[in-house]
């Protein structure tokens, strides 16, 4: 039996995103929780490292010149400033797990979003907001898919659900004949 015909489905950069307080990063953590196959990026920024936090693990902390470089050389999928500082999500590590079949998901704020939307035209965007508070629909139109952040259980299962077609299928052999 042979795999070569095999197909399975690439795995996809999912964006995130929503306004500030929208439980983003709560959301993810039990995306994560429930699904440990979903890699989210660790992000870079010019802040100095809060007591508590390690170099690689929590963020990669960069010298503003080093930023500067990795900004000039393409390296950053998207960036913006965080009040004095820079932060932004490197590109390389993001393509090497896609290539290895493991699905990605990135929480970010709205312009984050739509900057990823205009570098990497491929990634899902999925716009997370808060239940009664639907944004303006010139926004909304550029996402994916919408979830309203009403029951954390429904809003983990339905982006579960949505991430779900970017987990490479188990390979199965094919029966010849």
């Amino acid at each position: 039996m042979s795999l070569d015909d095999e197909t399975r489905p690439a795995a996809r950069l999912t964006v995130l995103a929503g306004p500030s307080g929208a439980g983003r990063e709560s959301v993810v953590e039990l995306v994560r929780a429930r699904s440990p196959s979903v890699w989210r990026p660790i992000t870079v920024t010019t802040r100095p490292r809060r007591e508590g936090e390690c170099d690689g693990v929590d963020r990669h902390f960069l010298s503003p010149p080093e930023f500067d470089r990795r900004l000039a050389a393409g390296e950053l999928l998207e960036w913006s400033w965080l009040g004095a500082h820079r932060r932004g999500t490197e590109t390389a590590p993001l393509r090497l797990r896609l290539a290895a079949g493991v699905p990605v998901l990135l929480p970010l704020d709205l312009d984050g979003a739509l900057l990823v939307r205009a570098a990497w035209p491929q990634a899902r965007l999925v716009l997370l907001h808060p239940p009664g508070r639907m944004p303006a629909m010139t926004v909304a139109s550029a996402f994916d898919h919408t979830v309203s952040y009403d029951r954390t259980e429904r809003v983990v299962g339905e982006l579960v659900g949505f991430i779900g077609s970017s987990f490479l299928a188990p390979a199965r052999p094919r029966p010849r004949g």
